[in-house]
């Protein structure tokens, strides 16, 4: 949703390729951003994310639907200065998937758990344009008001053993059997599941 004036075709192009992220295709995406499109915002992102143009959006845009269902964005501001376009927004949604965030180097850093509940968060986004379509993207975010809204920060000693750390055997992407989310009884000894002996995770 956009409450604010669109005084640009730029502005317009930068407002619905952040509505995308929602529920856009590839088809749609390759509509708004060039082919060699940069999302800096990748670097702590899947591997699948990092390369350029719409194929590697798309793939951070499924990565969020993944974790959030309900994904919306609110515009409040958009204004630009020539390549340059800047948007403030409001993004909310409900988790509903496990949030699996990632490392520089690629690797998985942590994985969160849904709770259910809904957040919302303050957002701008960074956009450079070029032949009218989105050649580069960075933002700033609310990451830690997010992550206190969905439980994560700070952890009670009930949701901790449910995140499944890769350094405890855990795979993010097929969560190990050993590793199933229950309740800490022992506050003292948390849960931490161990490889067996040939075992793969």
């Amino acid at each position: 949703m956009s409450t604010v004036p669109v005084t640009s075709d730029d502005q317009a192009t930068a407002i619905r390729s952040i509505h995308l992220m929602a529920s856009g295709d590839l088809a749609d995406l390759e509509a708004v951003y060039t082919a060699d499109a940069v999302n800096r915002e990748a670097v702590n992102e899947p591997p699948d994310t990092r390369g350029g143009g719409p194929a590697a959006v798309l793939a951070t845009a499924r990565w969020l639907r993944t974790a959030f269902s309900e994904l919306a964005w609110e515009i409040h501001d958009s204004v630009q200065d020539g390549d340059l376009v800047v948007v403030h927004a409001t993004m909310s949604g409900r988790q509903t998937g496990p949030f699996v965030a990632y490392g520089p180097d690629a690797g998985i850093t942590a994985v969160f758990p849904p709770l259910g509940r809904r957040f919302a968060v303050t957002q701008t986004h960074w956009f450079r344009m070029r032949d009218g379509r989105v050649a580069e993207h960075w933002a700033n975010r609310d990451d830690l008001g997010m992550g206190q809204q969905l439980g994560w920060t700070p952890p009670t000693p009930a949701y901790m053993p449910a995140c499944c750390w890769p350094n405890a055997g855990c795979s993010a992407l097929r969560p190990h059997p050993e590793c199933p989310g229950r309740p800490l009884t022992r506050p003292e000894r948390p849960h931490v599941p161990q490889r067996a002996a040939g075992v793969t995770v």
